[in-house]
């Protein structure tokens, strides 16, 4: 029976690029939705760019242009990813949309008509500065239990305590280094405690859609069991603070001037808003479509770490704004990159463009990470050594090199005509089992189950092929007998009536290849669905090439940070200054800004046990606290004749770790290009009256 699907992927937020955590989900979910479709379902696959927040606000003024303009630039990007990978939404939106603020407004009418939203006055910390409250992760200070310095104002991630930011020893603010002060505001909440909202989830925790699968993995149910309680009705649950006050990016609470709504309740209202969008263009029923009593099922692919939005408050939300249920969630776990949580510093972060700019084939990762992914809340290992294992021998080994043995005897032998001894019933009904398994793997998202099945068939079609030495009768075949020709066409007909077969399997991981068989190989006009893997093939056109092999200087390029761009011309045009270095790359005023220039007082200043060029200085920026620098000036210096001294430092370079400690920042020097035989290197230093803290602009 022919089922209509809402499908949504988490919004990811749009004050950045995407990584590769993002592209594994959509690949996750992209397949899942082709899947569907070649079984004949009607699919609605959308996405948008979560915009609002404070983080985007505060980044987009710290680049001296709008949110707006923030969010833009990185929606900007997003076909690049979406289409370099083969991932296909029908629909990308914005959070930052008239659709949003619309159903934001609605829902949030409809949760209060239902006495489920509350004002409350609390306090919270404010920054006198810059005339705003602070939310935790922009409140640092002294721990309260092991008293590590700077540690945020949730938890420590020394002693791993957890505490509430009024806690903290010495508290000041991340964005100025003030000391932030008590302040009452009056902020809106919804009661997820309320009788009504723990009996509801009680209930759609543990419940299953039409077709008898739960809505949560067990994992997730299980997790949702702590956070509600006993199941005797004594529930854990608090009520969600859903504003935040002005200045904020986001969506203004209706009747409440200067008060929004947090990022998180309209966030996934933004899965609505884009469909609505959607509908708006194609013609739908945008209501019709998503009725609570209507057949569309709405489905969900999200990280383990947002569970708690998407299997409380998301579920709550729809249900009593008297809207439609999410019937499945589907939670995956993080990649890994050998072991190792990614990181950027250790190089072992995957950058999706760098792996496309390097040459590497697209299919090869959305092979590999269908061949780890399962059904479970697990985390997915990218190991080089095994990527390259498992591509060159399953895709090119294994599966392509069906094609390109079979193929090339049919058109030489054959005019590409196939013919087939005997009856060819039962050929036809084990590729229909063996698809229709394959089928049902994927919509269970056990990927990595499918991926092994869909290999021992290729196993076994290459075996078969092999037994029967089609090389050994096509010796001399001009002047064999009409039985022995037939027996050649025989078994590379069947052999690539298995080939076929099992890309009608893949296509859903492999659509651009899949696609490419279908047409050139097989002379289709349209896409593969799965009852074409029942259906013989009865023609094949001259093998092309399918797919390369993958080289191991391609692992070793996607893991090499690139070069800098040099401009070749003003390379060889640029004049070598007295020093014997030219000037650099022009860049523009916005470059520029993006580099956090303040005065620093050198407090302390010390030789570095071990070290024969770096000098550790501790440095008041005047933010309330001090930072530890090392600087290779030790050359130049001895450590008592900086302390005291006033200079200019880098004061927004990200911390950086090394042998001897954490550098958070870097004092400016002038010198030569070459330091050893030139004059030396000198600190800078301002005019007397400047103070710690101020910008240089």
């Amino acid at each position: 029976m022919s089922r209509t699907l809402f499908v949504t992927t988490a919004l990811p937020y749009a004050n950045g690029s995407f990584h590769i955590g993002h592209i594994m989900e959509y690949i996750q979910a992209d397949i899942w939705v082709r899947s569907m479709r070649m079984a004949g379902h009607t699919v609605h696959f959308v996405g948008a760019d979560d915009a609002h927040g404070a983080p985007i606000m505060l980044k987009a003024e710290k680049e001296g242009i709008t949110p707006k303009e923030l969010v833009a630039r990185y929606a900007s990007e997003r076909p690049r990813y979406l289409d370099g990978f083969h991932i296909r939404f029908d629909h990308w939106h914005s959070t930052d949309s008239a659709e949003n603020v619309a159903l934001s407004h609605e829902i949030y009418g409809a949760l209060k008509a239902q006495g489920l939203i509350e004002t409350r006055s609390i306090e919270q910390f404010y920054d006198p500065v810059k005339g705003m409250f602070l939310a935790d992760r922009y409140i640092k200070g002294e721990c309260p239990r092991c008293h590590a310095k700077d540690q945020y104002g949730d938890s420590c991630e020394v002693c791993g305590a957890v505490y509430a930011p009024t806690e903290l020893i010495n508290p000041y603010s991340a964005l100025t280094g003030a000391t932030p002060v008590l302040k009452s505001s009056d902020h809106f909440f919804f009661k997820l405690s309320d009788p009504r909202c723990v009996e509801f989830l009680q209930q759609w925790t543990t419940g299953s859609n039409r077709h008898g699968v739960r809505h949560l993995q067990s994992e997730v149910h299980a997790k949702t069991r702590e956070w509600l309680g006993t199941d005797d009705g004594e529930a854990k649950l608090g009520d969600w603070d859903i504003s935040r006050d002005a200045p904020y990016f986001g969506i203004e609470i209706p009747d409440a001037p200067g008060k929004y709504f947090y990022v998180w309740l309209d966030a996934p209202v933004g899965y609505l808003a884009s469909l609505k969008s959607y509908c708006a263009v194609k013609g739908l029923d945008f209501d019709a479509l998503l009725d609570p009593a209507g057949s569309t099922e709405q489905v969900h692919f999200i990280g383990k770490d947002i569970i708690y939005f998407h299997a409380l408050f998301w579920p709550a939300m729809l249900k009593f704004a008297g809207r439609k249920t999410p019937d499945a969630l589907n939670v995956h776990g993080f990649i890994t990159v050998s072991g190792e949580k990614m990181s950027k510093s250790r190089g072992t972060g995957i950058s999706p463009l760098r792996y496309l700019e390097v040459g590497m084939d697209a299919e090869w990762l959305r092979y590999y990470i269908a061949a780890k992914l399962n059904a479970r809340v697990e985390d997915m290992d990218f190991n080089p050594e095994d990527f390259i294992a498992r591509v060159n021998s399953d895709l090119v080994g294994k599966y392509v090199n069906i094609a390109s043995r079979a193929a090339n005897f049919i058109t030489r032998h054959f005019d590409g005509k196939l013919g087939y001894l005997g009856d060819t019933a039962a050929l036809s009904a084990e590729y229909a089992r063996a698809a229709e398994d394959i089928r049902a793997a994927l919509e269970a998202r056990e990927y990595n189950r499918a991926i092994r099945e869909i290999m021992a068939h290729a196993d076994r079609i290459n075996q078969a092929f092999d037994a029967a030495q089609p090389w050994v009768l096509a010796k001399g075949l001009a002047d064999a007998p009409q039985e022995q020709r037939d027996q050649l066409q025989d078994i590379c007909s069947r052999a690539l009536a298995g080939f076929k077969a099992l890309s009608v399997m893949l296509a859903p991981v492999l659509p651009a290849l899949s696609n490419r068989v279908a047409r050139e190989l097989f002379g289709a006009t349209r896409d593969f669905a799965w009852t074409d893997a029942a259906e013989l093939p009865s023609q094949v056109a001259p093998f092309k090439h399918l797919m390369q092999r993958v080289e191991p200087k391609m692992l070793d390029d996607l893991f090499e940070p690139p070069a800098a761009p040099v401009e070749a011309a003003a390379a060889a045009v640029a004049a070598p200054l007295p020093g014997g270095e030219a000037l650099a790359d022009t860049i523009t005023i916005d470059d520029f800004a993006k580099v956090d220039l303040r005065i620093a007082k050198i407090v302390n200043c010390e030789h570095v046990e071990g070290s024969t060029k770096l000098l550790r200085l501790t440095l008041d920026v005047g933010e309330g606290r001090h930072r530890n620098v090392f600087s290779g000036i030790k050359s130049a210096y001895e450590p008592e004749q900086l302390i005291g001294k006033l200079t200019v430092m880098v004061a927004n370079l990200a911390p950086r770790k090394m042998k001897f400690g954490i550098s958070e920042g870097m004092v400016l020097a002038a010198s030569h290009a070459d330091e050893k035989t030139d004059a030396g290197i000198y600190v800078l230093e301002p005019f007397p009256g400047a103070q710690p803290g101020m910008r240089v602009r």
